[in-house]
């Protein structure tokens, strides 16, 4: 059992990168991805943790993207060691995020909340600091009663502080992730909130781009909606992957490998995307 689509403490998970690789090995996984948001400063740290626990890992990163209308997250799979392109990107996104987190501190403090940028700076223990962390401080300063709460009331896009993000369009993100020879997946294409025929339009423009593969694998995916997307797949060409989107503590209802309990990517799943890399010519 694999999972190739999971978060750290470098961007808004929970588990330090080390942690998360203990966490695994301690799972029964025999490989996982690790593909924070808009950063690939744990990476180094859980390859390392991986090395020695004897788990397959996979370097990856999580990217926020629109097209069109639509906006959805783009999952991007063996990274190499040295992506500089890429990284020039992810420090100006980091930047804008920055710059959001105080623009939504703000918002908190005139609606009389008690909270500073300060305090999540260190709640988050590092340089990447996320609104799962802003709600972790306003759970504990009991403003709310969840995390869920605080992203419903005042964090999510249609809360009271919300601060829309600085994306890249999904063209932008494809080029760079095709030159620096990742392989770029739609991640949890449920979100999109598309019938089959309008996704299967969207996914097909995206082909055209560079898009090489669909996350059909995932917690909040039916059967149904896992056969469709598997279907969409074959006959695009495109590969398949899957993933718990694993946050730690962050989302206690989300296992790794595991999701809500009834995921199972198998090891085959990562057998053919390696594969299919070897036909494109691209390392693994």
């Amino acid at each position: 059992m694999i999972d190739l689509h999971t978060h750290s403490a470098a961007s808004d998970g929970s588990d330090t990168p080390a942690q998360l690789i203990a966490n695994a090995k301690a799972a029964g996984l025999t490989a996982l991805a690790l593909t924070d948001h808009d950063t690939v400063a744990g990476l180094a740290e859980a390859r390392q943790a991986a090395a020695a626990a004897q788990l397959e890992f996979i370097a990856g990163c999580e990217l926020s993207v629109t097209h069109g209308a639509h906006r959805f997250h783009m999952v991007a799979l063996f990274l190499p060691e040295d992506a500089s392109t890429l990284q020039r990107t992810l420090d100006m996104l980091i930047e804008e995020r920055n710059a959001r987190n105080a623009q939504i501190i703000q918002r908190l403090q005139e609606l009389n909340i008690d909270i500073t940028l300060e305090e999540v700076t260190a709640k988050a223990g590092g340089d990447a600091v996320g609104r799962p962390h802003m709600a972790a401080v306003l759970f504990e300063k009991h403003v709310v009663n969840s995390m869920q709460q605080a992203f419903d009331q005042f964090l999510g896009s249609k809360g009271k502080a919300y601060a829309p993000k600085q994306v890249l369009t999904a063209a932008q993100a494809l080029e760079l992730l095709t030159q620096c020879g990742a392989t770029p997946v739609m991640a949890h294409p449920y979100s999109l909130n598309l019938g089959a025929d309008s996704l299967a339009t969207v996914v097909t423009e995206l082909r055209g781009l560079g898009l090489d593969g669909i996350e059909a694998y995932y917690p909040e995916h039916s059967p149904s909606q896992t056969e469709q997307y598997l279907a969409l797949a074959r006959r695009l060409d495109l590969a398949v992957t899957g993933g718990s989107d694993y946050h730690g503590s962050f989302r206690p209802h989300i296992q790794l490998g595991r999701g809500k309990g009834t995921l199972h990517v198998r090891d085959e799943v990562l057998h053919a995307l390696k594969e299919r890399r070897l036909r494109q010519g691209r390392v693994v």
